[in-house]
């Protein structure tokens, strides 16, 4: 094997407000008539409890939902795919919810990130591995879980040795998934950085909104971006994924599975998103954590 590429090989989404103020500076009110209080933010609690109600009402392929805090708002983004009675639907979900919840387009088309080419290889299809862990004290590597579900062997190259297999995969519901090296390969705590060098990873971590992230991936390499959500719903067509981070980091086909870090802190995997690297978009990330603790896994 070619050392100098493992580290790829390894580890490898006012004037409104100034005219309402002229507007009330300009109004006289009767005596004894009620002036308007304030509008009253959602709590978190009610947001969530809206969130949950639009994932189970307006679970349309093609849309996801977040909420937005500084907002007060449940934000239900909608793909081009979403037309007629399905576009319909979602807003009458979110018409339903009143000012809890907005309808919000993109472009792109959502969809998981897979793709046949060059990186890990499995069965017809290729991926991006995320990130280098242990269980039991044997080496395993983290990927998607859709990737998982699409092969239960993986290799270095198209139609080269096996270098581990699938031991569990979730997808939909989380994306991610587990596989043990099956060949003698060094597999170091660390991201390929595609510019001859890498990033050591010394931790896993939760990802918070306004993060500046990175992320790595074997057809886009290395691109940055923002945490714009957290607990993101995806409603993809093979189904829904929830607890996902939304980030305006771009990522095409072939990149899922790669991983999405901050320094030397692991934050997720690379699941799907809309849009792409030359014109731009948004991907989601399965957490890191989450996924380590239903795998019974650590890392470094």
């Amino acid at each position: 094997m070619n050392h100098s590429r493992i580290p790829r090989l390894r580890t490898a989404l006012a004037v409104a407000g100034a005219a309402a103020l002229a507007t009330t500076s300009l109004t006289t009110h009767s005596a004894g008539a009620a002036t308007p209080g304030p509008a009253v933010t959602p709590t978190a609690t009610a947001l969530a409890s809206a969130q949950r109600a639009l994932d189970a009402d307006a679970a349309v392929p093609g849309t996801t939902t977040y909420v937005d805090h500084a907002a007060g708002k449940v934000v239900v983004t909608v793909d081009r795919t979403v037309e007629g009675a399905a576009l319909a639907k979602v807003r009458d979900a979110v018409a339903a919810l009143g000012d809890r919840a907005t309808v919000k387009r993109t472009a792109g088309t959502l969809r998981p990130l897979i793709a046949g080419g060059d990186a890990i290889w499995g069965s017809g299809v290729r991926c991006s591995l995320g990130f280098n862990v242990t269980k039991g004290g044997k080496p395993y590597f983290l990927t998607a879980g859709h990737c998982g579900n699409a092969s239960a062997s993986w290799s270095e190259s198209q139609g080269g040795s096996r270098i581990g297999t699938t031991e569990k995969a979730s997808f939909p519901g989380n994306d991610y998934a587990l596989v043990k090296y099956t060949a003698t390969t060094d597999h170091p705590s660390a991201v390929d950085l595609y510019d001859g060098g890498r990033q050591e990873i010394a931790k896993a971590g939760e990802a918070t909104v306004g993060e500046h992230v990175s992320r790595s991936g074997s057809t886009t390499q290395v691109h940055d971006g923002e945490v714009t959500a957290l607990d993101v719903t995806v409603n993809y067509q093979e189904g829904q994924v929830t607890g996902l981070i939304g980030t305006t980091v771009c990522a095409e086909p072939g990149d899922s599975g790669g991983a999405l870090f901050d320094g030397d802190t692991a934050l997720g995997l690379t699941s799907g998103g809309s849009g792409d690297c030359s014109s731009g978009g948004e991907t989601f990330f399965q957490p890191v954590p989450a996924a380590l603790g239903a795998l019974g896994a650590q890392l470094p």
